[in-house]
């Protein structure tokens, strides 16, 4: 189902002023189960169902006007910022840019809706590096739509916004993905969250007890590998196994998918040790997928942290390298996390964040 989008005049222009920001952030997510069974064609043939919860590192989008008459793409965290003239602004832009999110937003906004091209300067960074495996690149995409929605007041819900940014990134810019990550972003909190065919998206939002969410939160350790890594390839050799209907590859997705109705039911009840034996099968179930989706590092830390207490285990993401996420026992939690440090990993806990997409103006 592709929605098109027809809710603004052609006269329409943003009405910040010279000195007005608008801003947005989004929070980054870890996917507890079911990640891979949002992928075409798997959801639209058997339905997808996937396990996220959002927490405290967010990507961050601003929108002001520029001082140069022209429109700028920054991202100080990579150390980019380019210009482009505002009559260069066209279907073709994004291809030549560097910051090709924050150029496709801005051709997917203005074709959509009719929008002309004013000298705005986008800026954009992230809590974590880019393939972190936490969903950074389309919650950035996210928090860019729900910029422009501010800045033009456009009236989209989350439903909308959600996929709006899932075909800016995977159709307008044919970037390899799967749909969470945008509706996690967008709609924020524990979610149980639906896919099925003809683009539908069910989100299910968890109720859980304060005293489950502590003991969760306090459970949880996640650590960055030192190695971002480009989920295109893992994501595309994914895809292959499902249109070739590789035997081992069904069985292995059905298997996840399973996992994420029997790890919403773990969570709902607070059983932290059934969810730490869920995470394991459905780890090792997601490296029968593809190649590449882990490695020596990984399989290292992985056997570190299981050895000092952890109980559970995998890859945030695609896999490849990014963050990995742990179980842990909360009275090992400081020696997991001194030990994966000690690994060469950069290990903390982590908080649970309930608020989704958010946008305000400075």
């Amino acid at each position: 189902m592709n929605i098109e989008f027809h809710t603004r005049p052609s006269h329409a222009r943003s009405v910040i002023g010279t000195r007005d920001v608008v801003r947005a952030r989004v929070p980054l997510r870890l996917g507890l189960a079911g990640g891979g069974t949002d992928l075409s064609p798997y959801c639209d043939d058997f339905g997808g169902a996937v396990l996220n919860t959002t927490i405290d590192r967010y990507a961050y989008a601003f929108i002001e006007r520029s001082q140069d008459g022209c429109v700028h793409f920054v991202a100080p965290d990579v150390e980019l910022d380019e210009a482009f003239a505002v009559d260069q602004i066209n279907e073709d832009v994004p291809k030549q840019a560097n910051l090709k999110l924050h150029a496709g937003v801005l051709v997917g906004i203005s074709r959509r809706f009719n929008v002309p091209v004013e000298p705005w300067r986008i800026t954009s960074f992230v809590d974590a590096p880019p393939g972190s495996g936490l969903g950074s690149s389309s919650a950035l995409v996210v928090a860019l739509v729900e910029a422009f929605v501010r800045l033009l007041h456009l009236p989209l819900g989350p439903y909308d916004v959600a996929h709006l940014a899932y075909e800016i990134e995977r159709v307008d810019l044919g970037l390899q993905g799967g749909k969470q990550d945008q509706y996690a972003g967008t709609f924020g909190g524990t979610n149980f969250i639906e896919f099925l065919a003809d683009d539908r998206v069910i989100v299910n939002p968890l109720r859980i007890s304060d005293g489950i969410r502590n003991e969760v939160e306090t459970s949880l350790v996640i650590a960055f590998t030192g190695v971002s890594r480009a989920s295109a390839d893992i994501i595309a050799e994914q895809r292959s196994g499902l249109i070739q209907v590789t035997e081992e590859t069904m069985r292995n997705m059905h298997r996840l998918k399973q996992d994420a109705h029997d790890m919403k039911n773990a969570l709902l009840q607070g059983n932290v040790v059934q969810m730490a034996e869920i995470l394991n099968r459905s780890w090792k179930a997601k490296k029968s997928t593809a190649r590449g989706i882990s490695n020596p590092l990984i399989e290292s830390l992985y056997t570190q942290a299981m050895k000092d207490g952890a109980i559970g285990g995998k890859v945030s993401g695609a896999g490849g390298g990014g963050f990995m996420m742990f179980i842990v026992p909360p009275d090992r939690r400081v020696q997991v996390i001194r030990s994966l440090n000690t690994s060469g990993a950069q290990a903390s806990g982590v908080h649970l964040v309930a608020e989704g997409a958010e946008t305000w103006l400075s």
